[in-house]
């Protein structure tokens, strides 16, 4: 990844400083769990898209580092959901929110960040970067539902198992390029042509993620899950 560093390398550093900014809570135990989130913070390969999809269509600005922002918001809250959902104790080789407080917690600080999202967008005016976010959100609720429901049944095939990727994973990643590029083109053809370069890149992102799931490497989260939750996966359908 060094040579995502040297071409915004800067950008990101000062990312961080803003999403921490983003984050805080004049609630003491909840400001406590904010720290926790940062501290555990993974690759952040999202806002990574924002930056890289902003810079390639003119100069990182103050609503690119609010579109960053606000992705690395609803990807973490509903990561903490899913935590809660799928009953997992560990993240990034981290303790997960349900596994050091509680279910009831957890979702709470879920809802929260939710909402930290929805207020950084309305109250600097990016309703575009909101819109755009708000269909991921959407497209995930829907993916992860159909995947329950197929699952079940066991009758999900590879069409329908990419129906799911594109909605759970390529959908968000999808976004934070299309957002990115919007912060500085403000093109809406640019826009289209990004978002549909980064739903691509999150397909094949799933698809590898899948495949960890039924190796031993340490991928920073715990490994068999979706057999043992009767997840049909690709490599379940490869012969």
């Amino acid at each position: 990844m060094n040579f995502v560093n040297d071409i915004i390398g800067a950008e990101l550093k000062i990312f961080e400083k803003k999403f921490a900014e983003s984050v805080k809570s004049e609630t003491t135990s909840l400001d406590m769990i904010m720290k926790y989130i940062i501290k555990r913070k993974g690759k952040q390969l999202r806002p990574m898209f924002v930056f890289l999809s902003a810079k390639l269509h003119g100069e990182i600005n103050e609503s690119t580092y609010r579109a960053a922002a606000l992705v690395e918001l609803l990807h973490t809250a509903t990561l903490v959901h899913d935590d809660v959902v799928d009953d997992s104790l560990e993240r990034r080789g981290f303790f997960s929110i349900n596994a050091l407080w509680n279910k009831k917690i957890a979702v709470l600080v879920g809802d929260y960040l939710l909402s930290k999202g929805l207020l950084l967008a309305t109250s600097n005016n990016d309703f575009r970067h909101l819109h755009i976010l708000s269909d991921a959100v959407k497209q995930m609720s829907e993916g992860e539902l159909l995947q329950l429901q197929k699952s079940r049944k066991l009758n999900l095939n590879e069409a329908i198992y990419f129906e799911i990727i594109r909605c759970k994973t390529a959908s968000l990643l999808s976004s934070a390029c299309a957002i990115g590029a919007y912060s500085t083109s403000k093109d809406e053809t640019i826009t289209e042509k990004m978002k549909l370069f980064g739903e691509k890149v999150g397909i094949a992102f799933q698809i590898k993620d899948d495949l960890f799931d039924y190796g031993k490497a340490d991928i920073g989260k715990p490994t068999g899950n979706d057999i043992k939750e009767k997840k049909l996966t690709l490599p379940l359908f490869i012969p």
